[in-house]
């Protein structure tokens, strides 16, 4: 079966036959299993998926959206992207490798529901990073490359504990200034000031290491 039957995987909309696997943590599998399933083309891969990793790219597609019948048709879109590039891929760690996918998926979303203006979303989250971006390139689309993935996650590892997982939180999961500020403890303007100057280091740091965005 080249596709799964994806009206099974709408796994908010109560029980399935996903639900047995729910019910037992001792079902549940390790990511390598879960894409041997795949290569396979067994379609328990989906439901395995779903038992694990369902709530997190529905978080991820809610902190970008804020509309929770398009995160829903995001996370879906996300299991059905996942069966179709499993094979030839073969990701060594799922939640990372699909929370890519559901995040491009989420502001591909975004920007085509910006332009109907039903809702802003993203909007300050992408003006502030395009403050980073050294080029006239728009990031949302730029966001995807794998060159400018590689560059930013090897600025993020340089970065000092603290500041990483601020800098993630806000502009990853798209968490509101003013929540990291209560999560964190940090006065919201001295918040705003840290996150400006974890910016401008961003640029700096692509200026140097990824000069085609000159």
């Amino acid at each position: 079966m080249d596709n799964p039957q994806i009206a099974g995987l709408y796994w908010w909309q109560g029980e399935s036959a996903n639900s047995k696997i729910r019910k037992g943590r001792r079902a549940q599998m390790d990511d390598q299993q879960i894409v041997e399933l795949y290569w396979q083309r067994d379609e328990t891969a989906l439901a395995q998926t779903e038992c694990k990793y369902g709530a997190f790219c529905l978080t991820v597609a809610m902190r970008l959206l804020s509309d929770g019948e398009d995160a829903k048709e995001c996370v879906n879109e996300t299991f059905f992207q996942a069966w179709n590039l499993i094979p030839p891929e073969r990701p060594e760690k799922l939640r990372p490798w699909l929370g890519r996918i559901v995040r491009n998926i989420s502001i591909s979303l975004w920007r085509k529901n910006h332009r109907q203006k039903r809702y802003s979303g993203l909007e300050q989250t992408l003006s502030e990073l395009e403050e980073a971006v050294p080029s006239p390139v728009r990031v949302e689309r730029e966001i995807e490359s794998a060159e400018l993935g590689r560059i930013i996650d090897k600025w993020l590892q340089g970065l000092a504990r603290d500041d990483r997982v601020l800098f993630v939180r806000r502009y990853w999961y798209d968490i509101p200034l003013k929540e990291l500020a209560e999560e964190s403890g940090i006065p919201a303007k001295k918040l705003a000031q840290k996150m400006y100057r974890l910016r401008q280091g961003l640029k700096t740091f692509l200026e140097r290491e990824g000069n085609f965005y000159v």
